[in-house]
């Protein structure tokens, strides 16, 4: 089968410090080394999958600590990072400012941000918010525009980069392949930031689900509805299984749950989660907000195919699971009832 092919997007970028943070990029000629190569996670693929939790933990409290403790408790190597290229891939979708529970924090990105470039890596922050074709406004709107200013970081607008084609290497879903901008093809290390939500179709929506933004709403529309009609589960693991390496950091600190993505209730939970295998770090968050990892559809599919799900190949670093639980509320929908751990929690009706 041909290559698909589109015409590279055009954009007018007119306010002066959109462009500043704007950097021009071009499209990687090749894929990252392979998870079993890498230099950056000290383990194998056979090993136990450990994942990091913190509790306590505050916007304002020393969170570029308590992140550098928790990748280097995972297995990443700060020493292997010096002179690589790392995107930060945070949530904004649909962003207002009275409504902080539905986006990253901008704390949580200078933080993260902070650790990378105190570990020599070159650090941008990138995002293809799914309902807003304004990134402008949504960057001022989520208040991380703050913080790429603050950190005088680069951003990538992933919505309307030029683009480069990459077959799927999952193969869960019918599509031949995905579109990925420049910026997500030239990183050695993608860093999914996303918020701790429930989710009114997939149940939950954590550092998997996250990486839909970094496919372009300008080949893929806003929402990303041929990816919806392929089906968000499998989409969500075939994107991720196409994606350079990635990790997870989570801010699950003043989270959503009910209606989510958009449309919940704040839900203060007080933990960062970290993880350098995304279905584990997933499986967790689930376990703590009260849900069955194996009844989440998009992580069923990922189990055995990015990593493993079950408790017992997650080895817990920092907090165990079992101590930070709190049941997020969910909407009372038959495709979401079978969803709880046994014995915890309720549907909202």
């Amino acid at each position: 089968m041909s290559e698909p092919r589109v015409e590279s997007p055009k954009t007018d970028v007119s306010l002066e410090r959109r462009a500043l943070m704007l950097g021009a990029a071009t499209v990687a000629t090749g894929m990252v080394a392979a998870y079993m190569a890498s230099p950056l996670i000290k383990r194998t693929l056979g090993q136990m999958q450990p994942v990091f939790l913190a509790a306590n933990q505050r916007y304002d409290g020393p969170l570029e600590q308590t992140i550098a403790d928790g990748l280097i408790a995972t297995g990443l190597d700060p020493a292997g990072l010096r002179g690589r290229k790392v995107l930060l891939k945070p949530n904004m979708v649909e962003p207002r400012r009275d409504a902080p529970h539905m986006t990253t924090n901008p704390a949580m990105v200078r933080a993260v941000a902070g650790v990378f470039r105190r570990w020599g890596a070159t650090v941008k922050v990138g995002e293809a918010p799914g309902h807003v074709r304004d990134t402008e406004m949504a960057l001022v709107e989520s208040r991380i525009e703050d913080a790429i200013l603050d950190a005088k970081l680069e951003f990538a607008d992933l919505n309307y980069q030029e683009v480069g084609w990459r077959a799927n290497a999952g193969q869960v879903s019918k599509l031949p392949g995905f579109y990925f901008p420049s910026a997500v093809l030239e990183a050695d290390l993608i860093v999914s930031l996303p918020k701790l939500k429930t989710h009114h179709w997939v149940g939950m929506t954590a550092a998997l689900k996250n990486m839909y933004g970094t496919l372009p709403g300008v080949v893929y529309g806003w929402p990303k509805n041929v990816l919806h009609h392929a089906g968000i589960p499998q989409t969500v693991v075939d994107i991720n299984a196409s994606l350079p390496r990635t990790i997870g950091i989570v801010d699950g600190i003043e989270c959503m749950e009910g209606d989510g993505p958009i449309m919940g209730s704040p839900k203060h939970l007080g933990i960062v989660a970290i993880g350098t295998n995304l279905p584990a770090l997933d499986a967790t968050c689930a376990r703590v907000i009260g849900l069955n990892p194996a009844q989440i559809s998009y992580l069923a599919l990922a189990d055995g195919k990015l990593g493993s799900i079950a408790d017992s190949s997650i080895e817990q670093r920092g907090e165990r699971w079992e101590k930070l639980q709190q049941p997020f509320e969910l909407i009372d929908a038959p495709h979401l009832r079978n969803l709880r751990l046994e014995g915890t929690g309720a549907l909202k009706s």
